[in-house]
């Protein structure tokens, strides 16, 4: 049976946003939705007639009535029509809860597209007081998040965040669809990630019912298991893919139209900004050289070893934290790797200055990095430094991207030991589904330890496969088993990539 989510929302005459769109998106997950009106509107594409609340007490019954057979895995809600439905609401969500967790997306509309008023000073106390302390993520866009906080209208946008995650929201996304400008940016502030997700605006004037769509793609994405900030990810991308197949009905905005298929298309992939300067440029990653057969060696000798007998790409990567003896090795392996690629990982300043030309950062020495190391490895980038990155979730793959790297790492593909993570295996469907969408060459890496483990990583189409524990004492003995499995890996037929990948956290 598919998931269930509950959409408390309003319906639309016009079949634009409200519960028709929320019906769209939830579909395009391939999950069930289950409408609970909470008001009618009659409404066309230019203009709200007239709306009016369900009564609470057929609202109460609603929530009765599918919570004795068919309750959610999430929640979402649009238009609640009046602060008493707005309390029914809260207390629909406590009894949920005493079951079992229930994720609450909520969507806070109070104007419609048209500039009709949909809230009063009652119904915006009750979202303040009972809504949004259980909110798991809340959507507002920039005039519903200044009306929530009663803040001036100049208030920056992560200011904006914050003062709401204040008010008991778990995780907030302000939406920026209506700001202007090359990019369709939103602020995205969740306890795992923050920063501005963005991909190029749509140029349509039929944008109508996009907060519907993007609060319950969200919505569908935490029921099927991701967390807030991978959830964003993906309400992004149907959002986007929506707007690109919105139509005209009428005089005014017509609906956008979310579908099957988003999942697939690697131009709707966001970027994820380091810091809170918005976005003005799309990052695009240069065209790559293959990394191959990628072996990890912890030693200048053991790198050496690697190249002599035919890995394609070394990556020194440290056990230790003593720069001296970092330095050292880095030099020794800097003087010879017999026409492997070198890779030093994470010691990148020490690495630049000793002539290094290919980096690797991990996520958590990314995050580290100041305004001015990043300028400072940027200008190394445009003299032809290569950048490698690490990625587990979506929102890591989506950071990375926003640096236009040169490799984008998928880890970890099995089960590892080598680092102590929090990360759920990949699999071979996620790392797949990385090669087609990542926007750069990939490499799968973890739990690498057989040579037939390795031809199915190069089966899945990343562009390289890590080996570590693989290499054994002697790379020279064990090297050729593991190249001949890459190379009859790139020979079969490609593994199937999933519509959507599997979370990971």
């Amino acid at each position: 049976m598919s998931p269930l989510i509950w959409s408390i929302a309003g319906t639309d005459s016009g079949g634009g946003a409200g519960l028709s769109a929320d019906q769209r998106a939830v579909e395009a997950f391939g999950l069930h939705l289950c409408p609970v009106p909470a008001a009618i509107t009659a409404q066309n594409s230019v203009t709200v007639a007239q709306v009016q609340a369900i009564s609470p007490d057929l609202l109460r019954a609603q929530f009765a009535t599918l919570h004795a057979d068919l309750p959610p895995l999430a929640v979402k809600t649009g238009l609640l029509g009046s602060a008493e439905n707005a309390r029914e609401l809260a207390r629909a969500i406590d009894r949920l809860r005493r079951e079992r967790p229930v994720p609450l997306v909520v969507d806070p509309v109070l104007r419609a597209s048209t500039g009709a008023a949909l809230a009063n000073g009652a119904l915006l106390g009750a979202y303040r007081h009972e809504v949004l302390p259980r909110a798991t993520v809340l959507t507002p866009n920039r005039r519903e998040a200044v009306a929530l906080l009663g803040a001036a209208p100049d208030t920056p946008v992560p200011e904006l965040a914050q003062g709401l995650r204040g008010m008991g929201a778990q995780a907030v996304v302000i939406t920026g669809g209506d700001d202007g400008g090359a990019l369709s940016a939103d602020w995205l502030h969740t306890p795992h990630a923050q920063g501005w997700l963005s991909l190029p605006r749509v140029p349509t004037p039929h944008h109508h019912g996009t907060g519907c769509t993007f609060a319950s793609a969200l919505a569908a994405a935490m029921a099927l298991g991701w967390v807030a900030a991978d959830a964003a990810v993906l309400a992004k991308m149907l959002t986007t893919h929506a707007l690109r197949r919105a139509t005209a009905l009428g005089a005014g905005a017509g609906p956008v139209r979310a579908g099957t298929g988003f999942g697939h298309d690697p131009s709707l992939m966001p970027q994820l900004s380091l810091g809170d300067t918005g976005p003005s440029t799309w990052a695009a990653s240069p065209a790559s050289p293959a990394p191959g057969l990628y072996a990890i060696a912890d030693s200048a000798e053991r790198v050496q070893a690697c190249a002599r007998a035919g890995a394609d790409t070394v990556q020194l990567r440290f056990k230790h934290s003593d720069p001296a003896r970092i330095a050292d090795e880095v030099r020794a392996a800097l003087a010879g790797t017999d026409g492997a690629r070198l890779v030093i990982n994470d010691h990148w300043r020490l690495a630049l200055d000793l002539g290094a030309r290919e980096l690797h950062l991990g996520q958590e020495d990314l995050l580290a990095l100041g305004a001015a190391e990043l300028r400072q490895l940027a200008q190394a980038r445009a003299q032809g430094v290569r950048l490698g990155l690490s990625s587990h979730s979506l929102w890591e793959l989506c950071r990375a991207r926003a640096l236009a790297p040169d490799l984008i790492a998928c880890g970890p593909v099995w089960p590892t030991t080598t680092k102590d993570m929090p990360w759920r295996p990949q699999g071979l469907d996620n790392l797949a589904w990385w090669a087609r969408m990542a926007g750069a060459p990939v490499v799968g890496i973890g739990g690498v330890l057989a040579p037939e483990q390795l031809r199915a990583v190069a089966a899945s189409g990343a562009a390289g496969g890590c080996v570590v524990r693989g290499l054994g004492d002697d790379p020279a003995l064990t090297l050729p088993a593991w190249r001949a499995a890459w190379q009859a890996g790139r020979d079969d037929t490609p593994l199937p990539c999933p519509e959507l990948p599997h979370p990971t956290l």
